[in-house]
């Protein structure tokens, strides 16, 4: 049915606990920081609105909640490298060691250490974050293969049926890049934008399996981050009230906060360890097949930029790879 383990997921979960509550942490204090600005911003737009009739302060509450809401997505946009290179970029290192049967170092910060882990594989956050976005793009255009394969197959009512899968795959997509990074630095590479390319055309020879994965985990992950928002709504709801002027959307709004503080900082991460285990399974002892590479390059842009950074890329001084003591 699928290619990894639901109960090591559960434990790699548990032995990486630090990241866990990191992200728990980042991820809570940002729905928290949505809350409080739309509370304040709404505010002030009430106190503003005093100044002028009942329809005037209703507009200006709702206005000053927006303004709050923008703000703090504001801020969010512009610390999205960090977010990525500091939090989900480190899980992912801690995960590969443990994966590959290492043991983490005793006596040091969990997070300290991966993070000397994604420096030594990426040097900068922009090169991270800048690949981050290649990848997606040509995971993308493999997904778009992929579909393009399912046209040709005589099978009544499939066109129909297709609307409804690539609306599917787009969500199924989105777990798969950082699986890619994994995968660079589960081979420390000299050359990320390099093992970035092997990486995404492993992916596409195994693409069928690998999205069949996907798609078990999109099911697990958006049916549990549903019920979280409904537990959420009553609440998400009484928080409204508290604010001035407060709307009827609202409480919705909150209740979805939750659910994706939720499914990024627990659910995701089990996800992520699941599809791991699958795609090192499914790519054990193959090699990159240069019937895919051609094909990717013709078809995927974004592909093609890889390329550009890999041969252009100068490879910054390493430190000497963080190991764990082994005990005899």
């Amino acid at each position: 049915m699928w290619d990894f383990s639901l109960g090591t997921s559960i434990n790699l979960l548990v032995r990486t606990l630090p990241f866990i509550l990191l992200r728990c942490a980042v991820y809570f204090g940002i729905t928290l920081a949505y809350i409080l600005m739309t509370g304040v911003g709404a505010g002030v737009g009430y106190g503003i609105g005093g100044f002028g009739d009942e329809s005037f302060q209703t507009t200006t509450t709702l206005w000053g909640g927006v303004i709050g809401f923008g703000i703090v997505g504001t801020v969010l946009f512009f610390a999205r490298e960090y977010l990525l290179y500091t939090v989900k970029a480190g899980h992912i290192a801690v995960l590969v060691r443990l994966i590959d049967g290492e043991e983490l170092p005793e006596g040091r910060s969990q997070i300290s250490y991966a993070s000397q882990i994604v420096k030594q594989n990426f040097a900068q956050t922009n090169v991270l974050f800048a690949m981050d976005l290649l990848i997606k793009g040509v995971i993308t255009a493999i997904t778009g293969l992929v579909q393009g394969i399912t046209s040709f197959l005589p099978i009544p009512g499939l066109q129909q049926l297709m609307g409804v899968v690539k609306a599917f795959l787009r969500i199924a997509v989105g777990l798969i890049d950082e699986i890619i990074l994994a995968y660079i630095i589960r081979t420390n590479s000299d050359n990320p934008w390099l093992a970035s390319r092997s990486a995404l055309v492993l992916y596409g020879q195994n693409a069928t399996v690998m999205l069949k994965n996907a798609a078990w985990l999109t099911l697990f992950t958006y049916g549990l981050s549903f019920g979280v928002f409904i537990i959420m709504l009553a609440p998400a709801a009484a928080l409204v009230y508290i604010i001035p002027g407060a709307w009827s959307a609202g409480g919705m709004v909150f209740a979805l906060l939750f659910a994706w503080a939720v499914k990024v900082a627990v659910i995701e991460p089990f996800a992520i360890a699941c599809l791991l285990q699958a795609y090192f399974k499914v790519i054990n002892e193959q090699t990159p097949s240069p019937e895919w590479e051609a094909r990717l390059d013709k078809v995927s842009n974004k592909f093609g930029e890889l390329k550009g950074k890999a041969q252009t890329w100068v490879q910054p001084a390493k430190t000497t790879t963080p190991t764990a003591e082994v005990a005899e």
